[in-house]
């Protein structure tokens, strides 16, 4: 198998390339991945051949546009097992997604005293939607704890989902601690006590087989950027009998379906929370993507990536000074690895890194209460995908062992 992922790399341009001096590793895939060829080749293909607004026009680019963007929802109904394409929505990304969820059902379904359950390792964009609505709403947010080993603790889960929580938002995998959460055991928690679950699924649905109905999830969102497609183009799955009662998110075009002077009504889902112009080669290249990843097949995607998380994992445990947070077991932790090196600052770490050629993240990621909680102010973080292999995660280590050697630490 590993062979196949080898021919992979040479669909990415990108990373042929050297940064200061050196061969370029791509270590940031939890903030962004890079687009194959494929992908590129074809939101160039639209904006040459088919460029045209969506569902207006009778002509025949118009036509062609609202077929291709049709078909590209069509693509993501099947690839997270939605019940039909209507519960696909299209957005700008997991942040707009959620936001969407907060902002609709959130805000017609909570009321004063109501919970809404969250936990310490979630992304900003699955806490602050949630954190101000509570705020508006004078509802109760709660935070499940976690084990020492950075694992989301289900009898905590258990205990602060009550009969009076509406709303369970939890991230499906960590962005910081490489953990991966039990989701439909969650969603069942949550619907004994008639509660929704929504699901952050940014770092999940690249890297492995997602099932709504298999989780019984009741909202589930994610990016295009983060699973080799474009940038701006987002996915929020619903199910139907809850999104057909939720009010529109925004209000224009596309959206309505009769307008009168003092009153309008609204067309049916998933375009109601559709206004305005959408990102139609966003979209036509997220199906794009989509045919890649399940070209290599979404279980072959997982097991390479475990094979990688087993490979580096023990090395870098083997680092003295260089502390891993989230489990030290590689078959419960995936490709986001954060850590610190002892006596150096996670930004020269980064800064060190690159002039080694590595790029990884550092700082919060966007998890601040997540780094009180562990009593940190920032990581660094190595984030795994397809294209890297093992000379990566080589280099990877070699390049912290310099820079120890390098900063005495």
């Amino acid at each position: 198998m590993d062979n196949k992922f080898e021919k992979i790399r040479a669909d990415f341009p990108i990373l042929n390339q050297r940064v200061n001096d050196e061969p370029l590793v791509y270590l940031d895939n939890a903030a962004t991945s890079q687009k194959p060829l494929q992908v590129i080749d074809e939101v160039v293909r639209y904006y040459k051949n088919d460029n045209a607004n969506v569902h207006r026009s009778i002509h025949t680019l118009g036509q062609r546009a609202t077929d291709e963007y049709e078909l590209a929802r069509q693509k993501v109904q099947k690839f997270i097992n939605a019940a039909e394409s209507r519960e696909i929505i299209f957005t700008k990304g997991a942040t707009d997604s959620l936001n969407l969820v907060a902002s609709t059902y959130g805000e017609t379904n909570v009321e004063a005293g109501d919970e809404i359950v969250v936990s310490y390792m979630e992304h900003h964009s699955n806490l602050i939607p949630w954190q101000q609505l509570a705020i508006r709403k004078h509802a109760v947010l709660k935070y499940i704890e976690l084990t020492d080993d950075g694992q989301l603790d289900m009898a905590d889960a258990e205990k602060k989902i009550t009969d009076k929580t509406k709303i369970v938002a939890i991230t499906h995998v960590s962005n910081v601690l490489g953990v991966t959460n039990d989701i439909k055991k969650l969603a069942i928690i949550a619907h004994s006590h008639n509660a929704v679950m929504s699901v952050d699924g940014a770092q999940a649905v690249p890297h492995m087989s997602v099932d709504v109905q298999d989780l019984d999830v009741d909202f589930y969102s994610f990016s295009g950027h983060k699973m080799l497609g474009p940038m701006g183009i987002g996915v929020l799955y619903g199910k139907s009998q809850l999104l057909k009662k939720m009010p529109p998110y925004q209000y224009g075009g596309e959206m309505i379906n009769f307008v009168e002077k003092f009153d309008s009504t609204w067309t049916d889902i998933p375009w109601k929370f559709e206004a305005g112009t959408q990102n139609v080669a966003g979209a036509i290249g997220l199906g794009k993507a989509i045919d890649y990843l399940n070209d290599i097949g979404m279980d072959n995607i997982a097991e390479y990536e475990q094979s990688l998380v087993s490979y580096v994992l023990p090395k870098l445990l083997e680092i003295d000074g260089l502390t891993i947070y989230g489990p030290h077991d590689a078959s419960i932790h995936n490709g986001v690895i954060s850590f610190n090196l002892n006596g150096l600052h996670p930004h020269d770490l980064a800064t060190a890194l690159d002039m080694e050629g590595v790029a990884v993240r550092a700082g919060h990621h966007c998890a601040q209460p997540l780094m009180s909680y562990l009593g940190l102010v920032a990581t660094a973080r190595a984030s795994f995908y397809i294209y890297n292999n093992r000379s990566d995660a080589d280099k990877l280590v070699s390049a912290i062992y310099a820079i120890k050697e390098f900063f005495k630490v």
